[in-house]
């Protein structure tokens, strides 16, 4: 008799106790501590009805001691051993129920997860610089004035050899007298001859024309310079008949053949490069035109505002389409071998830990924390979305909700499945 009497607390608790499914049993009205909205906790009723505020279903929320099931809607067990210890409260988030019906309302939807090749496609933007080695610039190495000009304006096209200046330098003239002079004075050595023609080369007078000096026998006082390659001139700093001292600019030109691209990159992507690396690079000036490249330099630090590490990329350019100072975007495909992933949307970060909703059937669902490596979004392939690495936790085939996560979370929370939220004693590592 007095077993029986003990067991009857127990057996309307199993009666009485709701399950979260609409076809579920009735509450027991002593049960029920108060109504709420899933959508808006603070919202408390003590009988049932409609949300206030977005005219939802209320829920009810069950006394602490009307449930021991942790938050699943059946209850595993009502009656302590008497004498026994009671059990510590669960250290992990525990299953708890969504009916089919609620999940299609709010918008709820799963993905598996799936091993898959770890491919990214980094982009990046830059503006075209010239090659450091393909520019070229005339600076006058001897006193006089400008005699000639062959080039008009920056932009103009030259060709290897092509005359681009004249200089009247009455030391030039000088010079060449006194080497002419050396070479027929017959006492005059071999040295002084070859200083004297050392001083000529010195002021861009090329071999040809020394050659040519030596034939003829005769002095000129003017100075031609030639195009050293086939290039564009970048500058004219001078014009006819003006004055040019020693170190004065003259004319700069390009070699625009090949060029380089500096681009930024972000500090986590930075393990994913290197040199060598192919590199697409498209230009909105040509309706997105398609040019390769190759990741030449990864400069050894970051800045520091920005976080970002600055790449140079070579190009070849053999029409010349690329100009310094053009905006052009750069897109790197990088792979990193495979591994099981779930898609980002999948994931709820909670700080140091991130969280996602595993399906278990029949509405039922398990907040599970996972470890996370890097994120990958592959352009342009089957996989035209971004996704993490996981690296534990999950399974490959396991559900997980990728949509409406954060409403799944607050039905979670009022059916008390996460007791002990802020108390996890393991927290696996942040996203990279």
């Amino acid at each position: 008799m007095k077993s029986f009497s003990f067991l009857v607390p127990a057996l309307l608790l199993l009666v009485g106790l709701p399950a979260c499914s609409k076809k579920g049993g009735h509450q027991v009205a002593g049960d029920v501590d108060y109504y709420t909205c899933t959508m808006h906790p603070s919202v408390h009723s003590k009988d049932p009805g409609k949300c206030p505020i977005c005219s939802m279903d209320l829920v009810p929320v069950m006394k602490k001691d009307a449930s021991a099931s942790g938050g699943d809607g059946h209850i595993h067990s009502a009656v302590e051993t008497p004498g026994a210890p009671s059990a510590p409260a669960p250290q992990k988030p525990s299953e708890f129920t969504v009916p089919i019906e609620r999940q299609q309302m709010i918008g709820v939807t799963y993905a598996a997860a799936e091993r898959r090749p770890l491919e990214a496609t980094l982009r990046t933007v830059g503006i075209v610089e010239p090659e450091t080695q393909r520019v070229f610039e005339y600076v006058a190495r001897v006193d006089g004035y400008v005699d000639k000009l062959a080039v008009s304006s920056p932009g103009q096209m030259v060709k290897d050899g092509e005359v681009l200046l004249t200089i009247y330098s009455p030391d030039l003239l000088a010079t060449q007298q006194e080497l002419l002079e050396m070479l027929r004075t017959s006492g005059s050595s071999d040295r002084l001859v070859e200083s004297a023609k050392r001083r000529l080369k010195l002021w861009n007078v090329s071999e040809d024309e020394i050659d040519q000096l030596l034939k003829t026998r005769k002095a000129s006082e003017f100075l031609t310079l030639r195009s050293p390659f086939d290039g564009i001139v970048g500058s004219v700093s001078v014009k006819p008949g003006m004055s040019v001292k020693v170190g004065d600019r003259l004319i700069g030109l390009m070699d625009l053949s090949a060029v380089w691209l500096w681009a930024e990159f972000y500090e986590n992507e930075l393990p994913l490069l290197s040199t060598g690396q192919k590199i697409k690079i498209t230009v909105p000036a040509f309706d997105d035109e398609e040019f390769g490249g190759e990741i030449a330099v990864i400069e050894p630090s970051l800045d520091p505002i920005k976080r970002t590490v600055r790449v140079r990329i070579d190009i070849a350019n053999p029409q010349w389409k690329l100009r310094p100072g053009m905006f052009v975007n750069a897109w790197l495909d990088v792979r990193a071998g495979e591994g099981l992933t779930v898609p980002v949307s999948a994931v709820m970060p909670t700080g140091i830990r991130n969280l996602v909703f595993v399906d278990k059937g029949e509405g039922r669902l398990e907040p599970r924390f996972i470890d996370l490596g890097r994120k990958y979004a592959k352009l342009g392939a089957r996989y035209n979305s971004e996704f993490y690495e996981v690296r534990g936790g999950l399974k490959e085939g396991e559900r997980v909700v990728t949509s409406a996560n954060f409403l799944i979370d607050a039905e979670s929370k009022i059916q008390g499945a996460l007791k002990t939220w802020g108390t996890e004693e393991s927290a696996p590592k942040a996203p990279k």
